[in-house]
């Protein structure tokens, strides 16, 4: 809805000025056909507040963000339930080009916690974790976050930067290491070099197999004394 508002447009041209950059999420809103579909969505927007890209959310929280066989109630006459029920999907991981920084890949709340579903074509040399936390409240939900995006750049051998509404915000090297970080509940600002992406990791290329594929050889290695013949 920042389209709809020139105020914001305004503080954003603002915020934006010399060269710099603002990643932010926006409800983006879009006319398609005969209906009016939202999208939770992510926006680069560059120098005097021009929009450089956008990406819209594409794993959704059922009943939260949308309603499930929506089209089915829809097919079979039951309209009212299915109206205006909330958000649409996107397409999937995308990659973006940004001024003054690497390729970035975008993920909106709970898409982080994704194994092999965070990173588009080509192959960012960062990720963004934008998220809204006060839903779990001061409990273990921000922490638990916090340690699967840290998981998540392990596995793909990529920094990501939190912003955590709320949660816990941070940089994450591609060790999964926590290098800053704005604790749970606290508003503040961090400040912190990105760190650099490593070369593509086998789990990133090739996924699950290669973890079953090393499961089997250590249940081979396990049991190999056990065919072996008695003296």
């Amino acid at each position: 809805m920042l389209a709809r508002t020139p105020q914001a447009i305004a503080d954003i041209a603002q915020i934006t000025v010399d060269s710099r950059v603002l990643l932010t999420g926006q409800v983006r809103i879009a006319e398609e056909g005969t209906r009016t579909r939202f999208y939770n969505s992510f926006a680069i927007f560059g120098p005097h507040g021009k929009l450089l890209g956008a990406s819209d959310k594409f794993h959704l929280v059922p009943f939260g963000e949308y309603l499930p066989f929506e089209d089915t109630l829809r097919s079979i006459g039951i309209t009212e339930i299915a109206a205006n029920t909330g958000f649409s999907s996107g397409p999937g991981p995308q990659t973006f080009s940004i001024p003054g920084a690497p390729p970035v890949g975008p993920l909106i709340c709970y898409e982080v916690i994704f194994p092999q579903a965070v990173t588009g074509d080509p192959r960012p040399s960062w990720l963004v974790n934008m998220t809204d936390d006060s839903w779990f409240g001061p409990n273990t939900g921000p922490m638990q976050h916090l340690l699967i995006a840290r998981v998540r750049a392990i596995e793909e051998g990529l920094p990501i930067v939190r912003a955590a509404n709320t949660g816990i915000s941070a940089i994450i090297d591609p060790y999964g290491r926590v290098r800053v970080q704005l604790d749970l509940g606290l508003r503040g600002v961090l400040d912190g070099d990105l760190p650099v992406a490593l070369p593509s990791t086998p789990f990133a290329r090739y996924g699950d197999p290669i973890l079953l594929t090393l499961f089997l050889i250590c249940a081979g290695a396990a049991l190999w004394p056990l065919t072996l013949p008695k003296a």
